[in-house]
């Protein structure tokens, strides 16, 4: 790196954000996170997947087993009973989703049934199912809530377990290595400012019941690129964002590339050399996590 790109390390790298291409990625995941889903580090976001997941048990049953109680006049009040769990079980609203596409039941319809009568379609439904078996997630938090139910060879990479993967290369991902939640670009100057508070405005380290996205930059570090017409270096820094959904409602994914940007509304700017990797929760998708995914995040995260 040149002795002018360094001066300017502390006051911002100068861009050419019209380079490349633009990511509206992480800003939608930036626009629909609520406040409870945005996490200031890595070891927060980490705690707190992994408490999720030390409090849950993962179970294979029988579906025609499962009994369904309606126990008020509301479809979403339904209770579960499972066999080798004691307590009755109550349904999230996406694990309620997931058992009537299992039992190839219309769940929109069902909502809006009298609790009674949803509970007997639902009940018919899994004593008919001719996969036999599936697989339920079951968390205890003061109560038992059902949080997944899938299909017997649903292979479940844990969230909390994609985030450890990432500290591994990324610490807490506040500037402690060179992998951090990112800057921002400074349009009046043209200049990228890797140097911002991370706050809940700012930050793009997200978790909710359903999953888990983060994304981080190494935008200290910027890589000359080439030339501008005026002869400026052209710097782009290196990028990366993951997502997961341990209870089936996404893939495990990492992107990488090349960014000369991200404004605050976490635009990404200057896009290039964009490559994915998708992992579906199939039976042999843990295997894959150790031996596919997490070489090629660190290997893109050690890159020079």
């Amino acid at each position: 790196m040149s002795a002018s790109i360094l001066s300017s390390a502390r006051t911002g790298f100068r861009i050419d954000p019209s380079r490349g291409e633009r990511s509206a990625r992480v800003s939608s995941e930036w626009f629909s996170r609520p406040d409870d889903e945005r996490y200031l580090s890595l070891s927060d976001l980490h705690a707190a997947t992994l408490a999720r997941a030390d409090r849950a048990t993962a179970r294979t049953v029988e579906s025609r087993a499962i009994r369904v109680e309606a126990s008020r006049d509301n479809v979403e009040r339904l209770t579960l009973t499972v066999p080798g769990q004691h307590e009755p079980i109550a349904p999230t609203h996406w694990s309620f989703g997931q058992m009537c596409s299992l039992v190839s039941a219309p769940s929109s319809y069902l909502r809006d049934l009298p609790a009674p009568l949803a509970a007997i379609n639902l009940q018919h439904g899994l004593l008919s199912h001719r996969a036999e078996l599936v697989k339920t997630l079951e968390t205890e938090d003061g109560r038992v809530e059902l949080r997944a139910v899938t299909g017997p060879d649903y292979g479940r990479i844990w969230d909390h377990e994609l985030v450890g993967a990432v500290r591994k290369i990324a610490g807490d991902g506040t500037g402690d290595t060179n992998w951090k939640v990112p800057g921002v670009i400074d349009w009046a100057t043209m200049t990228h400012n890797p140097y911002v508070d991370i706050t809940k405005e700012t930050t793009t380290l997200y978790a909710s019941d359903r999953d888990v996205f983060l994304f981080l930059v190494d935008d200290t570090h910027p890589i000359e690129a080439g030339r501008l017409p005026n002869g400026d270096p052209d710097l782009y820094f290196r990028g990366f964002y993951a997502w997961n959904s341990e209870v089936g409602s996404k893939s495990l994914g990492i992107a990488s590339f090349y960014l000369r940007g991200v404004c605050q509304n976490r635009m990404l700017w200057g896009v290039e050399n964009f490559e994915q990797i998708t992992i579906r929760h199939s039976k042999f998708a843990a295997s894959r996590f150790v031996h596919q995914a997490t070489p090629a995040l660190r290997n893109f995260a050690t890159a020079s």
